[in-house]
């Protein structure tokens, strides 16, 4: 029992380093995107950016975009409810739901309470106020996770990697239809990733004691993929930021193609390497969080 107890302590630590280091992250994305001149400058090239075939996208790229709607999230929270309270599990089912219910609320908080100084770089866009964090990115992130929550120990590794690239493609979506910027997605993912680690420590708070947490359910390999893959993302966002930054003194509507592309796909690249480690996280320590349970 002792033994029990300990593991527990050392996972509720990790949850709560897990839940720092990512309001901390948000907050850096936040206050360089937003506040820093020339993290406006690369967010509006990325964004200026997204007309590099957007003829050829559009129509997928709205049909993605439009079904993620109040009566659609309702309806994928009613259904990892479900899933939780078939598997006889109330407590997942309800903390899945303050996850994605939770999560949402504080990017609209968020969105609507955070201001965005004008830095003459985006003349376009300025009356549209603040935009960080992405709604949709939200949306499809935070149902993502929860279902991860939800999922059977069988079926978890499957729809880990559905639900990242489902969010994933959502983030870019909102940047490649013009409707946010990459760090708006960024910042959404990181939103959702605080709330999964706090959700974490509710499911461990009302663990059954004799909850069976086995080594063999551990996902190490699908999660080492998933953390491996969103950080090489993240280091190929960091090379291209890194090049753009050396022409930031061109408006972005007059730089050329090329940096316009590398601005978009680096951004892209950034966007889907956070869900990439925001889900790995998950996955990692998913096993103890919802563990076996005898009887």
């Amino acid at each position: 029992m002792r033994v029990r107890a300990t593991a527990r302590g050392w996972t509720a630590v990790w949850l709560v380093v897990l839940a720092i280091v990512q309001a901390a992250a948000f907050l850096a994305v936040w206050r360089v995107a937003v506040h820093v001149e020339v993290g406006q400058w690369v967010d509006t090239v990325a964004l200026t950016g997204n007309r590099i075939g957007q003829d050829r996208i559009d129509e997928p790229v709205d049909r993605i975009l439009n079904a993620m709607s109040v009566v659609s999230l309702l309806a994928a929270t009613a259904v990892i409810g479900f899933i939780a309270l078939i598997r006889g599990r109330i407590a997942l089912a309800v903390t899945a739901t303050l996850l994605i219910g939770g999560a949402n609320a504080t990017t609209q908080l968020l969105k609507y309470g955070l201001t965005r100084p004008d830095f003459g770089i985006d003349p376009e866009r300025i009356y549209a106020g603040n935009s960080l964090p992405s709604g949709h990115a939200t949306v499809a992130a935070s149902v993502a996770v929860a279902l991860v929550l939800v999922l059977p120990r069988k079926v978890r590794v499957f729809g880990a990697f559905v639900g990242a690239g489902y969010a994933a493609v959502a983030g870019v979506a909102t940047l490649s239809a013009g409707w946010h910027r990459p760090s708006d997605a960024v910042a959404a993912f990181l939103v959702v990733g605080v709330w999964a680690a706090l959700a974490g420590l509710v499911l461990l708070i009302t663990q059954r004691e004799q909850a069976q947490v086995e080594s063999a359910d551990a996902h190490r390999v699908a999660a080492t993929v998933l953390s491996v893959g969103g950080v090489l993302a993240l280091v190929a966002c960091g090379f291209a930021l890194a090049w753009l930054v050396e022409l930031r003194g061109t408006p972005p509507g007059e730089l050329a193609r090329r940096p316009l592309f590398v601005g978009y796909a680096g951004s892209a690249a950034g966007i889907v390497g956070t869900m990439g480690v925001v889900m790995a996280l998950v996955l990692a320590a998913v096993h103890r969080l919802v563990p076996r349970v005898k009887g």
